[in-house]
């Protein structure tokens, strides 16, 4: 046997210890990192609005967002169970509500999202909208591929009053081909707020308009919100203007600048405020074949043909044959235009909503006394201080229009 020095063992020992310990370092390092790998992060869910918010205006973003991971299956569904429209993201991670919400509803969130440790977390979660104190309509007066005269304003008629003037005016959009200059005006409560538009002059022939109006959701003061979204689209028609001289016992209808009818009538007697035709730019409004005129205590009842009505006052253009025989030389009627069964029938299929009936020549003014529709006898400076956005007339651009959303998910 090979006897080796004391020191000599010694030194091997040591060694050997060096590269246990190395070894079993090297471990350590190795399993602290395979560790580290294999905790990867779960799926995270995000929900707008919040978790059990309360009073959310139905028209703001809804959506669930999934952080670490994608969206399995998702539903949002209102109080009765009905699940709302809404689209996945191409990467999964988002699903964004495509319609409007309800007032005064519970919707609940429901579903699964899987994170990249491949582990399911759960979509859950409910918010309630708002509750109006009124849902307020609007009506629009120019329908839908209606085709009207160029002095008609474009007017909404809200069914409350409106608080917040400003917000419903910046919810409003007009556009047109060609462009053109206009702005919104405010008239005084007529069983409800009531806004109007018109072009700085005339419109021109053949131009095309777009109306919005964003208005569900919208607060309008003191309680009530807008009930629903309103949009039109409609035509200027061809240019016809009534040019009625009370003086020259007349009337002119001049189409595209050309004079079509010049025909003898009768304007209001004027002896008194009540039977003088007022001047200014009228509108027609609305007409009917027949129609019956009562103005107590003068007469009732009185059965009267081919009527273009062309204020709220009870002004009309329409056929007469008791006046016939001043028609041309005086003026005897109680404040409408009168015209010989003949011309009336001529007339009367050409007359648009929107024309403009030009009266001039007689004592009292047409204005706010005498209904609605008295736009064109305020001038545009006046006009643009009718706006609740400081006055400011609004300059419309050409684009393409917008077909109406639906409003669903209520």
């Amino acid at each position: 046997m090979i006897r080796r020095p004391v020191a000599a063992v010694s030194a091997v020992l040591l060694v050997v210890v060096a590269l246990v310990a190395l070894v079993a370092g090297c471990g350590s390092d190795n399993g602290g990192a395979k560790t580290s790998s294999t905790q990867a992060p779960v799926a995270k869910v995000e929900l707008a609005p919040d978790n059990a918010a309360a009073d959310v205006n139905p028209t703001v973003p809804v959506s669930v967002t999934v952080g670490n991971g994608t969206i399995d299956q998702v539903a949002l569904t209102n109080t009765n169970g009905k699940q709302v429209a809404g689209e996945l993201s191409p990467d999964k991670h988002k699903y964004t509500i495509t319609e409007p919400l309800g007032y005064s509803a519970k919707y609940t969130w429901s579903g699964t999202a899987i994170g990249t440790d491949g582990k399911p977390v759960p979509i859950d979660g409910a918010f309630t909208t708002l509750a109006p104190k009124n849902a307020v309509p609007a009506t629009v007066n120019i329908a839908d591929n209606q085709e009207v005269g160029i002095a008609a304003p474009i007017i909404l008629q809200f069914k409350a009053s409106v608080q917040n003037k400003s917000a419903v005016e910046k919810a409003l959009s007009i556009t047109t081909d060609p462009p053109t200059e206009g702005a919104w005006a405010w008239f005084p409560d007529d069983n409800g707020s009531r806004l109007h538009w018109r072009p700085k002059n005339y419109w021109v022939p053949g131009t095309t308009v777009h109306v919005s109006a964003k208005l569900y959701g919208l607060d309008l003061g003191n309680g009530n919100y807008g009930y629903s979204d309103l949009t039109t689209d409609f035509r200027i028609g061809r240019s016809q203007i009534v040019k009625a001289n009370a003086p020259s016992h007349r009337m002119q209808v001049v189409r595209d600048g050309q004079t079509v009818f010049d025909f003898a009538v009768s304007y209001g007697e004027g002896n008194e405020p009540r039977n003088v035709t007022r001047s200014g730019v009228h509108v027609v409004t609305e007409k009917y074949e027949d129609f019956m005129m009562t103005n107590p205590p003068f007469y009732e009842n009185v059965r009267e043909r081919w009527a273009v009505r062309i204020s709220n006052n009870g002004e009309f253009i329409h056929a007469n044959p008791e006046s016939v025989a001043a028609q041309g030389s005086a003026n005897v009627t109680n404040g409408c235009i009168n015209l010989s069964p003949g011309d009336a029938q001529a007339y009367f299929p050409t007359a648009l909503y929107g024309d403009p009936v030009e009266v001039v020549g007689t004592s009292i003014p047409l204005s706010a006394a005498d209904g609605d529709l008295y736009d064109w006898t305020i001038d545009w400076n006046t006009w643009t201080t009718m706006s609740a956005l400081k006055g400011a007339p609004s300059q419309v651009v050409t684009a393409t229009p917008v077909p109406p959303q639906p409003a669903g998910g209520r």
